[in-house]
């Protein structure tokens, strides 16, 4: 699922306009990685990155090709907002794709209430990437 992560961000946006966590930056310290299933089918994944101790970031959210509009990526999000609120985190934002390709994943997080707002961390504005937040 991750292999097909990486290929849809590239697929989708200049290599330099991808910000996907590759293995190591997911077992980095402060990035905790879950994934969904039913028994034996991958339904999809996503992580949770701490960028300080009040605020969070979302990370390799992406849903199988054949469990998508199912609420894969609702649970998913979901979990990570209860996770973030239950380490003390203040405010939870992330950044994705420009493109039509993420029209669903930005209406995903605009029912969660994620809102558009600038750069945040070491990101620098760019029209490949949209960034979101919410105060939790």
């Amino acid at each position: 699922m991750l292999n097909v992560h990486f290929a849809g961000m590239l697929a989708n946006s200049p290599k330099g306009s991808c910000h996907f966590l590759d293995l190591s930056g997911l077992r980095a310290p402060g990035v905790t990685f879950w994934s969904a299933w039913d028994g034996a089918d991958l339904l999809g994944c996503g992580a949770l990155k701490q960028l300080d101790d009040g605020h969070g970031e979302i990370k390799s959210m992406r849903t199988s090709e054949q469990h998508l509009r199912r609420g894969t990526g609702a649970a998913l999000v979901s979990h990570i907002l209860g996770v973030a609120r239950a380490r003390g985190y203040k405010r939870l934002s992330l950044e994705t794709g420009s493109g039509p390709a993420f029209e669903a994943a930005h209406a995903l997080y605009r029912q969660f209430g994620f809102t558009e707002t600038g750069p945040f961390g070491n990101y620098q504005e760019d029209p490949f990437s949209r960034f979101m937040s919410r105060v939790l």
